[in-house]
């Protein structure tokens, strides 16, 4: 199995300690994927608005109970599990 070094909770600060906190408020704790791209905070950031631009935004025309439908199943079909 690979490992990737990750920056946990306890030890982020500044950007990435609100990014962190920015993922806690959301999702209740700071999920894997999240954490995966930990070094370097200036991506994990435009990761995320990525992520929020194409799947949570209220201004995208399909619902979004849909979108989400969406990527759960283009991640089961993927055998990804995130």
């Amino acid at each position: 199995m690979a490992w990737i070094r990750t920056v946990p909770d306890e030890k982020a600060e500044g950007r990435l300690a609100r990014i962190f906190e920015a993922a806690k408020a959301r999702a209740g704790r700071v999920f894997g994927i999240v954490r995966l791209m930990s070094l370097d905070p200036t991506i994990l950031q435009a990761s995320m608005q990525i992520y929020t631009a194409t799947t949570t935004s209220p201004k995208l025309p399909l619902p979004r109970w849909f979108r989400e439908l969406v990527a759960v199943e283009v991640s089961r079909t993927n055998d990804c599990f995130y």
